[in-house]
């Protein structure tokens, strides 16, 4: 029987196996390990009569994607290279690309781009950025690569599934967008370089700047932080908050550590107080009932002491089975401030005091700083206090562990840590989605306090497999602080809060991706001790770069206006942490103290510059492992709602033997010292999460002492925050994107 094919025209012409083989014979093309009989074998199983040629081309791009494996790992390239063929075909109309003016005009003709491109820029100075792209990059680029930016990335339209763009174009007009507002005279660079760093992965973009710079969307953010006080004004105010920052498409946390507990006089007296959740409700409604760019709903981490009055209730709240829904509040994630208080008692195994924050608001305002301690133990021993509760410590850390561990999603910030190791002159109180940003703001008052404060996360990453030498790390991070300075400029603000706090502090958080890859590269694992020094010195580096680009751009444009609520205004340096107990045996290597005169000369442009996010969703984009985790599998398959995308690891023909699987390490006391390494250079936190086998242990149960010995070595040795408890349940080459990965913090 004969097949006919039906053509983009909708003419038909009899199906020609010469035409396949021409195609498939380009794709495999100075590859090992491929074969186009393999390829065409699979494909013409699918090929049926009227199928039309792109329906073909899709058959052969899934046919190469499902031969993707550690034993063949060059078909990631054909699936790419075959790809990127019908991307083209579909955008470009042929083989040639179009120019980067017509492609514009086209775009703003359709309603995706930002019209005033061609304001901020001159035909003939789009017709030079034209020069910088590098179409044949394209083919350099897996399968995982190139699906996730069609899936995720490159502008479409959702509905009659279209896409207008290819991978460069999306590079150079984040490029472009970015530093419009450079002088004339040396802006042109500064695209180039930002374009090729794109293009190139030495730098990752979160999902917020690589899906919107250069589209109409102007909010490039990932994340903010509402710090709510125990007030009808300020409750009200954060909910209309929480609200602005869902439609824009912030991760949101949010600090409900002041408000009072339940059944405690409210009011004079007159009243008795409802408690948290009936206000945890209005929060879990108003991220899901506003959309995310009208996508999803929103997320929301909400943050407790752990003295708080209702917080053996609180840390239950997720759990369907100790309570009923008109109790429990499932849809939002919960963070824990613990300090060093809680952590001796727990190991003295000593009784411990909950209190409603409303009746010891100095409690709160010490927390995280030295004076807690005796404070705590004041009110403890006074007779005053109306609302306190005692409690057995390691009762409460256990109904917590067991929470987080079956759960996953219970959060832990060491406040003291925070306070102690962070660059901030003000207290923190809180985190955000992810827990790795701890920023100092202002609390809301009411909705029209002018000198409230939302802290905002403006993110990106350093992939450090792509770093060739300190010179390179030196132009790279110049790269990303101009460039997340000019985000602050060009962005909207959801909330006047928000500009107040991102156009007066500055703060940056930027961290490093590929960090597996990059340990296996150099031959070690987690748990070697060799790993510490090589990651503390690259740690350093970064540090010192990013730190000397703030002076550089102080020196340019001036200190932050709120320069003073940073520990860098006191000429303060992340070299002058002190640990008790270092994990390396090095010292410190770039030249600090000449630096710091620059320091105390011109200050620095930003509060804050570094912090560790989950770099899930737009690591798939660069085909990178996660941030600075281990990998779960040498072939995973992301999963979204839009497809699965099967990934291999980098260099997995090179570094195969060298990668250390996360649930294949015994403990994660090798990965969290790795995190505490880090954190040693970054001045505020990071996502850090744990990984338990059920396998390693006896019955399979993950023990509670195990979870929490890891927890107490993680605060022992300056660790911030912990996020995910991941558990292995048979399933580790399946990823799913995490509740933020689509536009909340995680890159």
């Amino acid at each position: 029987m004969s097949i006919n094919v039906i053509k983009k025209d909708g003419s038909k012409e009899a199906f020609d196996i010469e035409k396949i083989h021409k195609v498939v014979s380009w794709a495999i093309n100075g590859l090992s390990g491929v074969a186009l009989s393999d390829i065409e074998i699979n494909a013409k199983l699918n090929i049926i009569d009227g199928i039309t040629t792109e329906q073909i081309h899709s058959v052969l791009i899934e046919s190469a994607a499902n031969l993707i494996c550690e034993e063949a790992p060059d078909y990631q390239y054909v699936a790419g290279r075959l790809l990127n063929y019908q991307l083209r075909k579909n955008v470009w109309g042929g083989k040639n690309p179009p120019k980067l003016i017509d492609l514009i005009n086209k775009n703003i003709k359709l309603g995706y781009y930002e019209p005033k491109i061609l304001e901020w820029y001159s035909i003939d100075e789009i017709n030079k950025i034209d020069e910088f792209i590098n179409h044949d990059q394209d083919f350099e680029y897996t399968y995982c690569s190139v699906k996730q930016l069609c899936d995720k990335y490159i502008v479409k339209n959702q509905e009659a599934k279209e896409l207008y763009e290819t991978p460069q174009f999306r590079y150079i007009l984040a490029a472009l967008t970015i530093f419009h507002q450079y002088p004339t005279k040396t802006r042109l660079t500064y695209v180039k370089r930002a374009y090729n760093y794109f293009s190139k992965f030495k730098v990752n973009l979160p999902t917020p700047m690589l899906a919107g710079l250069g589209t109409k969307k102007n909010s490039y953010a990932s994340c903010c932080l509402i710090e709510m006080l125990n007030t009808k004004a300020s409750i009200n105010a954060t909910n209309h908050a929480i609200a602005g920052a869902t439609c824009a498409a912030y991760g949101i946390g949010v600090n409900y550590g002041r408000m009072q507990a339940i059944n405690t006089g409210a009011s004079n007296g007159t009243i008795m107080h409802p408690g948290v959740v009936p206000f945890l409700k209005i929060t879990e409604a108003n991220t899901k009932a506003w959309q995310k760019n009208g996508v999803r709903g929103g997320s929301a981490t909400v943050n407790f002491p752990i003295w708080h009055y209702e917080i053996e209730n609180i840390v239950q709240l997720k759990n369907a089975t100790t309570g009923t829904h008109d109790s429990r509040v499932f849809n939002l994630d919960y963070c824990i401030g613990m300090s060093r208080v809680f952590y001796e008692r727990f190991i003295k195994d000593e009784t411990m005091t909950l209190f409603s924050p409303h009746e010891v608001p100095d409690l709160y305002d010490a927390f995280g700083l030295p004076e807690f301690d005796e404070l705590y133990v004041k009110y403890e021993n006074s007779k005053k206090i109306k609302y306190k509760i005692t409690v057995k410590t390691r009762d409460l850390f256990s109904s917590l562990v067991k929470e987080r561990l079956e759960t996953g999603r219970i959060y832990i910030l060491n406040v003291d840590n925070v306070n102690t190791y962070g660059s901030w002159n003000d207290k923190v109180n809180m985190t955000n989605l992810c827990v790795e940003v701890t920023q100092a703001v202002e609390p809301l008052k009411d909705i029209n306090d002018p000198d409230s404060e939302i802290g905002i996360c403006v993110l990106s990453a350093i992939n450090w497999m792509e770093i060739t030498s300190d010179e390179d790390m030196e132009r790279v991070c110049d790269l990303v602080v101009r460039m997340l300075d000019e985000i602050i400029n060009i962005q909207d603000y959801f909330d006047t809060a928000a500009r107040n706090f991102c156009q007066g502090k500055r703060s940056l958080g930027i961290g490093i991706t590929n960090l597996a890859a990059f340990l296996a590269h150099n031959k070690v694992k987690y748990s070697d001790k060799e790993a510490l020094n090589l990651v503390d010195e690259w740690m350093e580096k970064q540090q010192y770069y990013l730190t000397k680009a703030s002076i550089n751009l102080a020196k340019e444009y001036g200190s932050c206006v709120k320069f003073k609520s940073s520990k860098y205004s006191n000429n303060w340096l992340p070299i002058d942490k002190e640990y008790k107990d270092s994990l390396v045996s090095r010292k410190p290597s770039m030249p600090w103290e000449e630096l710091r005169k620059e320091l105390k000369q011109w200050g620095m442009r930003h509060a804050t510059l570094t912090c560790e996010m989950p770099v899930e969703s737009s690591s798939a984009t660069q085909n990178v492992t996660n941030g600075v985790e281990p990998v779960r599998a040498l072939l995973s398959y992301k999963s979204s709602k839009k497809s699965s995308i099967p990934q291999l690891v980098p260099n997995i023909k090179s570094d195969k033997q060298y990668y250390e699987l996360a649930f294949d390490m015994k403990d994660n006391i090798g990965y969290l010292n790795i995190c505490n390494v880090i954190q040693r250079w970054m001045d505020m936190s990071m996502s850090t999460n744990q990984y338990f086998n059920p396998a390693n242990y006896e019955d399979k149960k993950i023990p509670y002492t195990q979870i929490i010995k890891e927890m107490i070595h993680f605060f022992k040795h300056g660790g911030k925050s912990l996020y995910y408890l991941n558990s292995a349940d048979g399933n580790q080459h399946f990823e799913k994107e995490a509740a933020c990965s689509a536009g909340g913090c995680s890159l």
